[in-house]
Parts: structure tokens; C-alpha cells; sequence
């Protein structure tokens, strides 16, 4: 509902009142000083002030919130952020959704304070950041250049003590204690020439009148009790500058419901340190939210407003500790297995393995101690197979997934991973994980680009120790594919060459290789590299036996028949392995 009316005056004896508060959702003030003087300028030059939008809050749901006061006294250095505010009284309160800036500028202009540092001090130092408060030079200055009018600053009471030529300081807060009558009796009591009187009476008449009588303040009123239409409304209100997302707001609602810890610090140092483990992940604090939500076993795991009370917030804080180092535990292993941020695909299935090792309460000896290695195998086929669907796990669905998933490990997953009753469950969603003809064969050719060709090598090709870093690499050099070097073995067909240029960067043409070894093999044709890495015969054939390689050819031109080899060997592994369901 749109309303109109309500002065300056009255807009900030309500926030004086706590009848206008901020809720979590909203920023920190980041308004400078000039931009407070600008704003304050363009009131007494008429401009339009713009349009508030409030929130209305019953009684019986404020509560439910936290909320903060706006800030009056700002200090670069010991007060940036806004005091919590716990409400008392039995009234309904405005929460401010837009315009916080602009009234907590007003509120420090004809109010407060604003404290920054003085260049050249320390920042440790007593005196490095000076209180300085709001005036008004009463004599006019119209610089055409910016378009002010009249000159606003934030100085020291030493500052402003110096009038004169060019300025006469009025201190802005005392308008607000001033009638028509003491306006009129402070410009005949000022140090100032007579004949400017009259042109600095105007002014400070203006000002007066600006804030006290002119009905400036204009608003939207909504009065709506459900927050996820507030949100909504706040998201769409606040889209310049940098993006919010829902996810951002109940964010900002889960961090004030904390009461020991910072959850804004501790999510976001979590976020870090997971995204700094093995060759680096790129989780984000999303993820970490839902994280908490799943393993704190709240609701639904969704991003909805009933999963984020004060009850559950709690909840979240007590659990963070456990949380935060079954996470950790979940990174590592994906690590071990030798996943990263590029080849991870899927950063929602570590959700459900960091639930069952929080479930089970393991710790660090899980990634090493032999009890659990056929625990751990079970859970790196579970997540291979769920990453190497091309339908997508991880996607549409996955709230009500991630809901089953966790029941499933609740009930089944005391002593192992349960892999029968997880894959179940996922069939029961449309989300299989077995594999049909048409899938494999799509498979067996995925490109040397594709984020799920390292899963798919390291499941064909399991023992690896991915504490060293693994490439995907061409086994014949992708060097040897172009058209020059195709038409120096005999090639004249344009379309036999794009077809075994194609077919170099395919599967068959692909494995696994640790770094240091990748580097040493570069161009070499892989019969040469491979008599120098296993120089023994039987060694070498063993190994080449291992990599699906039956037979080497010595020269490029016998690459057609070995990738059409190769590929019926790696095809019938596919088939092999993913073309039943998962057992134990």
C-alpha cells in the first residue's frame, strides 16, 4: 500500500523510538561522508527524495526475527556495524526493506557522528579518528561543476570554530531542536556581517523547514506476515549492485540467531579451508548452508523460511563444530579419491557422504584404516556412477533427493555405507544408477574435455594413489593429430583426417597418468615411451594388459585399428560394472 506524508522530523523520532527498525537482511552502512553531504544538499535544493518501502510486523511474529538499530555515532575503526536490538513493548514495528542508507544518513547528519581516520595516524591510535559531525555553511556557494548549492561537511568542533570570509557553520542536529521563534533569534545573535543576515536566515529557514514541515517521506507499506514474499520483495527492490540471492538473506537471518559463534566468519572460514584442500575445490557457502540444514537433520533441507527459526538456528550452532569437521572429512575423501573443483562435477554429492560420516561420527583414520576400505570402495562407486549420469543426479529434484538420501543413511547406514537402500531410493526418484546400452556407448566415447572423464578412467581403471596429481592424458600425443602430421603418414581423405582427429580426443584414446610421468612422455608414440617406463617385456605387457591395451602399434598409422580395440575392451568393463545395480 503506497502512502504519502510524514516529515523528516518524524521519520527519525521513530527511529529514535525503535517504531523503525532494520531487519537481519539488511547491509551494513556504506554511505562516505561526501555522499551524506550530497544527499543533504539535494533536500534543500528541492530534488525528489524517493520512495521507502517498509515491512509492517505484527506483535506475535517479532520474535521470531532479529533486528538491529540503525546507526547514529559511525567509527571507521571500533563502530561499522549496527547494535542487535531486542525489542520491547507490545507495539508492531516498521522493519525498513528499502532505504536504509538514506535514513541512516539522515540519521547521522542531524544526530550522530561519523569518525575516520586521519591520514598519516595509526590506525591503533587513540587519536587517529576524530569525531566529526555534520554542518552547514549558511553562506551559499553553487558550484556549477557538481551542481551543489549549498556546502555541507563533516568537521570537528575545532573545524568548524573557523568561520570566515567564505564560510559560516551551522551545526546540522540542532535544527531538530529548533522552532520557527529560535531560528529566527539564532541569526541575530550570529558573529557574522549584518547585511549577510538576511541571506543566511534564509537558508537556515529553509533548512528548518525541510526537515520539520515539509511532508517529504513516502513509502510502500507491506503488511504481509510471510517472510519468503518479504524476501522476494527485498530481492527485487535491491538488484543494482551486486546480486542478492535468496540463499544470501537466509543467510543473513541463520548469522543472527547465533549466540556464541560468528556465523558469518565461521561458514565463510569453512568455506576456505575445504576449497584449499587436495588440488583445490570450489564449494560454496550455499552448500555449507544446506550442509548444516542436512546434517543438523532440520526439515527438508531446502532453502525455505520455516528451516531457518530460531529453534533451528540454535540447532545449527550447537551441531557446528561436528558439522564443520564431518565436512572436512567428506573434502578429504573426495581428495583421496582424486576429485578436485574441475573434475568433481557435482559439488551436491558430497552431501550425503559428509551425512553418513557425521551419522557414523568418523574422524581422519576413515581415509587410511584398512577396516574401512571396502567401505570407502562402496561409496566411491556409489559417487562415480551418481557423476557419470548424463540425465544429472545432482539437479532438478535434488532438495527431496538429499531429504531421502539422509533417511535412508538414518536407518540403514550404522555400520556401512548403504549402497542398496541409497540406490533404491534414487530409482524410486527417477534417478538410476544403472546404466542402459545407450548410455555406455555414449561413455566409452566422452572427449578428453569432459568433467566426468576422470571419474570415468579412475572407475575403469581403480588403484590409483591420488595423493600424487593425476592427468587425464592422450595415450598416442594429441600433438601427432594434425593435418600435417596425418598427411606425412600417408593420409589424403580430409574426412578420415577430422575423424581421427576427433577420435584422439576420446576415450579410447585416454588414460590416466601421474603428473612428473605425463611431463617426461609429451610427444613420445606411446611404443617408445612405454619400452622406456617398463623396459622389462613382461612387465611392460603386463601393464599395458592393466590399461586395456592388448596390442601397441609402433607407428601412428596403426592408431584406427587400436582405438576401435581398445574401445571393445573398455565397453565391455562399462558393461560390467554399470549395468547392474549396486550391491554391498
Amino acid at each position: 500500500m503506497y502512502q504519502t506524508g510524514g516529515t523528516i522530523e518524524t521519520l527519525l523520532n521513530k527511529v529514535e523510538q525503535h517504531e523503525y527498525i532494520l531487519p537481519a537482511i539488511q547491509r551494513e552502512f556504506v554511505w562516505r561522508p561526501d555522499q551524506i553531504c550530497q544527499l543533504f544538499d539535494s533536500l534543500l535544493q528541492g530534488y525528489p527524495f524517493g520512495t521507502f518501502l517498509f515491512w509492517k510486523i505484527k506483535t506475535e511474529n517479532l520474535r521470531q526475527y532479529q533486528f538491529y538499530d540503525f546507526m547514529r555515532d559511525y567509527h571507521q575503526r571500533d563502530q561499522v556495524h549496527c547494535k542487535k536490538l531486542e525489542i520491547i513493548g507490545e507495539n508492531d514495528r516498521i522493519a525498513v526493506l528499502d532505504g536504509q542508507q538514506r535514513m541512516t544518513a539522515l540519521n547521522i547528519g542531524l544526530r550522530g557522528s561519523y569518525s575516520w581516520k586521519t591520514q598519516g595516524k595509526w590506525w591503533s591510535s587513540s587519536d587517529a579518528f576524530i569525531e566529526r559531525r555534520l554542518y552547514l555553511n549558511l553562506f551559499e556557494c553553487t558550484d556549477p561543476d557538481s551542481g551543489t548549492r549549498y556546502e555541507f561537511e563533516f568537521l570537528s568542533e575545532d573545524e568548524a570554530s573557523h568561520n570566515d570570509d567564505q564560510h559560516h557553520w551551522f551545526l546540522v542536529s540542532r535544527i531538530l531542536g529548533m522552532n520557527a521563534y529560535d531560528v529566527m533569534m539564532s541569526v541575530m545573535e550570529m558573529k557574522m556581517p549584518d547585511e549577510r543576515k538576511p541571506a543566511a536566515g534564509k537558508v537556515i529557514s529553509r533548512f528548518h523547514d525541510i526537515i520539520h514541515n515539509k511532508p517529504l517521506i513516502s513509502y510502500y507499506l507491506e503488511e504481509g506476515q510471510e517472510l519468503s514474499k518479504v524476501l522476494n520483495i527485498f530481492i527485487r527492490m535491491n538488484s543494482g549492485g551486486t546480486t542478492l540471492s535468496y540463499s544470501d538473506l537466509l543467510l543473513s537471518i541463520a548469522v543472527t540467531q547465533w549466540s556464541t559463534l560468528d556465523a558469518r566468519d565461521e561458514i565463510h572460514k569453512l568455506v576456505d579451508e575445504m576449497n584449499q584442500i587436495g588440488n583445490g575445490f570450489s564449494f560454496s557457502k550455499d552448500l555449507v548452508l544446506k550442509a548444516g540444514l542436512m546434517l543438523s537433520d532440520i526439515g527438508s533441507v531446502g532453502f525455505k523460511v520455516e528451516n531457518f527459526s530460531k529453534e533451528n538456528m540454535c540447532k545449527l550452532e550447537d551441531n557446528w563444530e561436528r558439522i564443520r569437521k564431518a565436512l572436512l572429512l567428506a573434502v578429504n575423501l573426495l581428495s583421496s579419491f582424486g576429485f578436485n573443483s574441475y573434475n568433481l562435477g557435482a559439488d551436491s554429492s558430497l552431501l550425503p557422504i559428509a551425512y553418513y560420516l557425521y551419522h557414523r561420527d568418523l574422524d581422519n583414520s576413515y581415509l587410511s584404516r584398512s577396516e574401512y576400505a571396502a567401505d570407502r570402495q562402496g561409496l566411491r562407486g556409489w559417487l562415480i556412477r551418481s557423476i557419470l549420469k548424463q540425465s544429472g543426479i545432482w539437479g532438478s529434484g535434488l532438495d527431496t533427493l538429499l531429504t531421502s538420501l539422509r533417511s535412508k543413511i538414518k536407518e540403514h547406514g550404522q555400520q556401512e555405507f548403504p549402497l542398496i537402500e541409497m540406490s533404491i531410493a534414487m530409482t524410486e526418484r527417477g534417478k538410476s544408477l544403472r546404466f542402459e546400452e545407450e548410455e555406455l556407448q555414449s561413455l566409452v566415447e566422452l572427449d578428453y574435455g569432459n568433467r566426468r572423464t576422470f571419474a570415468l578412467l579412475s572407475l575403469l581403471f581403480p588403484g590409483h594413489d591420488f595423493s600424487h596429481h593425476f592427468h587425464v592424458d592422450h595415450i598416442f600425443p594429441r600433438a601427432r593429430f594434425t593435418k600435417s602430421q596425418l598427411k606425412k603418414i600417408g593420409m589424403t581423405d580430409e574426412t578420415q583426417i577430422e575423424e581421427w582427429i576427433i577420435m584422439a580426443n576420446r576415450l579410447p584414446n585416454l588414460q590416466l597418468l601421474e603428473g612428473g610421468q605425463n611431463n617426461e612422455k609429451r610427444e613420445k608414440l606411446p611404443h617408445e615411451w612405454y619400452e622406456v617406463m617398463w623396459p622389462e617385456p613382461a612387465a611392460r605387457a603386463n601393464h599395458l594388459h592393466l590399461q586395456a591395451i592388448d596390442s601397441l602399434p609402433e607407428t601412428l598409422a596403426g592408431f584406427e585399428a587400436f582405438y576401435h580395440k581398445r574401445r571393445e575392451i573398455l565397453l565391455a568393463r562399462l558393461r560390467h560394472i554399470l549395468s547392474e545395480p549396486l550391491t554391498a
